[in-house]
C-alpha cells in the first residue's frame, strides 16, 4: 500500500464498492435509496410546511428529523457515487476535515432530535392535559437549537483534533467515508486519550439519549395498557412502534461501531454497519412516518387537492 508523508495533503477513500459487477449493482442500489431519501425527506418537509394539520410539536421535530437525514445522506453519497464513477477516489485534507464535521454535527444532532421526540410523545401519551405548556413551541425550538448547537459543538472538537495530529502512515482510509476511528488508525501518534473521549462522546450522544429513549417508552407502553379506549391503544402503539423503529435502525449500528474496542473492529464491518446509519435510516424515516401515519396521509390527499384545484 503507499505510503504518503506527513507533507501530503490528500487522503485516499477505499470506498464500499468493489471493482465488479457485484459493485456496479451496489452502487445503482445506493443511488436509487438516495434518490428515495431525497424526494421523501423534501416530500415531508415541504408537506408539514404546507398542511396547517401538522403545524403541531410532534410534526416539527419529524420536519427538523426530515432535514437532518436530508443533510446527512447528501454528505456522504455524493462524493462516493462521484469516487466511483470517475475512478478518483482522494479527498483533500480540508475536505475530509469538512465531511467529518458534517458527519458528527449531523449524527449527534439527530441522536438528541431522537431523544426529543421521545420526549414528546411522553408527554403527549402520560401527561396529555400538560403538553400544551411542556411541549410549547418556544420548547420546541429548545430542543430544536441544542440538539444542532451541542451537536455541531462535539463534532468541532472532534475534527480540530483528527486535523492537527500527524499522519505518517498511509493515507489509504478504509472507509467510504472520512470516519473519525477509521482516520485515527492512521495516526503516527499514541491516540489512546482521543479514543476515551471518543467513548465518552458516544456514550453521551447515543447511551444516554438511547437510555431516555427507553425510559419513555416503558412509561408511555405502560400507560397505554391503562387505555380504556381500544382505538387510543391502537394509535398509541402505531405510533411508538414506529418510532422504536427509527430508533433501532439508528442507534444499535451507531453504538456497536463506536463502542467496541480499535482491536475488536473490523474496516469491513464498520462499513456494513455504517451503511445503516448514514444510508438506509435517511431513507426509511419518511416511508415509516408517512405509510404508517393517517395524519401524514391525510394531509398529503389535502396538499395535492389544493395543488390541483389551483392548476386547474
Amino acid at each position: 500500500m503507499e505510503n504518503y508523508n506527513q507533507t501530503s495533503t490528500d487522503f485516499i477513500l477505499l470506498g464500499l464498492f468493489p471493482p465488479s459487477r457485484i459493485g456496479l449493482f451496489l452502487f445503482i442500489l445506493i443511488v436509487f435509496i438516495f434518490l428515495m431519501a431525497l424526494i421523501g425527506n423534501l416530500s415531508m418537509i415541504l408537506l408539514i410546511s404546507l398542511d396547517t394539520h401538522l403545524h403541531t410539536p410532534m410534526y416539527f421535530l419529524l420536519s427538523q428529523l426530515s432535514l437532518i437525514d436530508l443533510s446527512y445522506i447528501s454528505t456522504i453519497v455524493p462524493k462516493m457515487a462521484s469516487d466511483f464513477l470517475h475512478g478518483n477516489k482522494s479527498i483533500s485534507f480540508t475536505g475530509c476535515g469538512i465531511q467529518s464535521f458534517f458527519f458528527l454535527a449531523l449524527g449527534g444532532a439527530e441522536a438528541l432530535l431522537l431523544a426529543s421526540m421521545a420526549y414528546d410523545r411522553h408527554i403527549a401519551v402520560c401527561f396529555p392535559l400538560h403538553y400544551p405548556i411542556r411541549m410549547s413551541k418556544r420548547v420546541c425550538v429548545l430542543m430544536i437549537t441544542g440538539s444542532w448547537i451541542i451537536g455541531s459543538i462535539n463534532a468541532c472538537a472532534h475534527t480540530v483534533y483528527i486535523l492537527h495530529i500527524p499522519y505518517c502512515r498511509s493515507r489509504a482510509i478504509n472507509h467510504f467515508f472520512c470516519d473519525v476511528p477509521a482516520m485515527v488508525t492512521l495516526a503516527c501518534t499514541d491516540t489512546w486519550v482521543y479514543e476515551g473521549t471518543v467513548f465518552l462522546s458516544t456514550t453521551i450522544f447515543l447511551v444516554f439519549p438511547f437510555i431516555g429513549i427507553s425510559c419513555s417508552y416503558g412509561r408511555v407502553l405502560l400507560a397505554v395498557y391503562r387505555m380504556k379506549s381500544a382505538e387510543g391503544r391502537k394509535k398509541a402503539y402505531l405510533t411508538c412502534s414506529t418510532h422504536l423503529t427509527v430508533v433501532t435502525f439508528y442507534y444499535a449500528p451507531f453504538v456497536y461501531t463506536y463502542l467496541r474496542p480499535r482491536s475488536l473492529r473490523s474496516p469491513t464491518e464498520d462499513k456494513v454497519l455504517a451503511v445503516f446509519y448514514t444510508i438506509l435510516t435517511p431513507m426509511l424515516n419518511p416511508i415509516i412516518y408517512s405509510l404508517r401515519n393517517k395524519e401524514v396521509m391525510g394531509a398529503l390527499t389535502r396538499v395535492s387537492q389544493r395543488l390541483c384545484s389551483v392548476k386547474m
